[in-house]
């Protein structure tokens, strides 16, 4: 990956349905190179797909939570199982497996308070093996970016 490319994927981050006759512009490159470029980066997965950001409080997603889960127990059979689970609910936006006091951490997205006690009580609940969650709500969002530093 080159200057080039790099100088693309940032202006991609900026705004996702730039065109490629904008980008040319912007990089002084005719529209076929940049063109091809992009193809070439999604082809090898440098970019995996476009989205659009929407704003999740209109659509009454107005309480975050990050909610720490550890497993009861630990092997390949269960960890496939519980991310199958925990996939499948729309509720969560995000999962990672991290290290530390606990196994997974979740971001989850939902209308308010109440919602969140049913999703507790009724969705994440319902996944065996989780010996415990612990949550933590979002007060206030600082920052927020999708965007991946790009060094040149």
């Amino acid at each position: 990956m080159d200057q080039t490319d790099k100088k693309i994927l940032k202006l991609l981050q900026e705004d996702g349905s730039i065109t490629t006759k904008e980008i040319a512009r912007r990089i002084h490159l005719s529209n076929t190179p940049v063109y091809e470029r992009i193809k070439k980066m999604e082809r090898e997965g440098v970019i995996k797909k476009y989205v659009a950001v929407l704003n999740r409080e209109k659509l009454d997603r107005d309480l975050i939570v990050f909610c720490n889960v550890t497993l009861k127990e630990h092997s390949k059979i269960i960890g496939h199982k519980f991310v199958e689970d925990i996939t499948a609910l729309e509720e969560v936006v995000e999962c990672y497996n991290i290290s530390g006091d606990y196994d997974f951490l979740l971001k989850v997205m939902v209308k308010d308070m109440k919602a969140y006690q049913d999703f507790v009580l009724n969705r994440l609940g319902e996944i065996e093996n989780i010996g415990s969650a612990h949550s933590t709500f979002v007060m206030g969002e600082i920052k927020q970016s999708y965007k991946i530093p790009i060094t040149e």
